[in-house]
């Protein structure tokens, strides 16, 4: 994702809950079924030993193959949306976007979206010489994905009372001139009639120091869903973690899916180290991430679906 930055607006709601009530006591009684953080960061640990997933590797086919082994033991239909895309530099790149759902009958769905991909260079790395080189991809990339497996494996042992859909897309992350290809596609081919109640796509969210500020695109595109998460977020607990402060514009997958008139706002912690100096280098490891964002932003997913969206 590229990210353009903004002004820092602070957005002021009443009522919005303290540091100290951020550790998942919760403020109201929650209606869903609980997650586990570490089974979540288990998937992180297990995308990362397969290695860089950069599209045309090994290590992306092992990824993909393991995806859809896990999902179709638990989703109730499972497809891949698989196509060709040619990079500006000549480069043909096999893609797929996998697309599991539950009650796959039911009229009112939510949409939720993370990339599979991971960045064939290192671009911010402070080593030039290393540029390059693969990222490891533990946040970017791993943490999406592992959030929503483990989603998935709760929702086939607990029913939800609307649909829900899970997309993982590929080829977010390819180049600076290639990118959200995976969604692109997804937005140019939607199943047919396919409109859920909204969109929310997870993206770097296993920092070890964890914050999801406003996304500045989310909140131009759709202001009402932002205020639905960021208002479950802190009727659980977990304002401290759910700021309404904006961190700025980022261009990820949310935006082709706002184009295709989906309305999907971005759950990310762009700040990825001090001064975001983790992205996009080889310091995106897994000693750099852990299970704690993956929880709280698991549990405010949950909540949404189990009370109907």
């Amino acid at each position: 994702m590229r990210h353009r930055l903004m002004p820092l607006l602070l957005l002021v709601v009443a009522g919005c809950p303290s540091a100290g009530q951020d550790a998942g006591q919760g403020i109201v009684a929650g209606k869903a079924p609980a997650l586990s953080a570490e089974a979540a960061y288990e998937h992180i640990k297990t995308q990362v030993a397969f290695g860089a997933r950069v599209p045309g590797t090994a290590a992306h086919a092992k990824q993909l193959a393991w995806m859809l082994d896990y999902l179709r033991e638990r989703a109730d239909t499972v497809f891949t949306q698989s196509f060709a895309h040619t990079t500006t530099t000549g480069t043909r790149l096999d893609l797929t976007n996998v697309f599991a759902r539950f009650n796959p009958t039911v009229p009112d769905r939510l949409l939720l979206v993370a990339h599979w991909d991971t960045r064939p260079t290192a671009d911010e790395d402070p080593d030039e010489s290393k540029r390059g080189q693969p990222i490891a991809g533990a946040n970017d990339g791993a943490s999406g994905v592992a959030l929503l497996l483990e989603l998935a494996n709760v929702l086939a042992r607990h029913a939800p009372p609307i649909g829900v859909d899970i997309l993982l897309v590929d080829g977010e992350d390819y180049a600076p001139d290639n990118m959200y290809l995976g969604a692109k596609y997804f937005a140019a081919n939607l199943p047919a009639g396919y409109r859920p109640l909204y969109g929310i796509l997870v993206d770097m969210i296993a920092d070890t120091n964890p914050l999801y500020p406003i996304e500045a695109n989310s909140q131009s595109s759709a202001p009402e869903v932002v205020d639905r998460v960021w208002r479950t977020a802190e009727e659980l607990g977990f304002g401290a973690y759910f700021k309404r402060t904006s961190q700025g514009a980022v261009e990820d997958d949310h935006v082709p899916l706002n184009q295709a008139g989906i309305r999907t706002i971005n759950i990310i912690d762009f700040d990825y180290g001090p001064g975001n100096q983790y992205w996009h280098t080889h310091q995106d490891v897994l000693d750099h991430t852990s299970p704690r964002g993956l929880g709280v932003v698991g549990a405010v997913l949950l909540e949404l679906i189990f009370r109907g969206g």
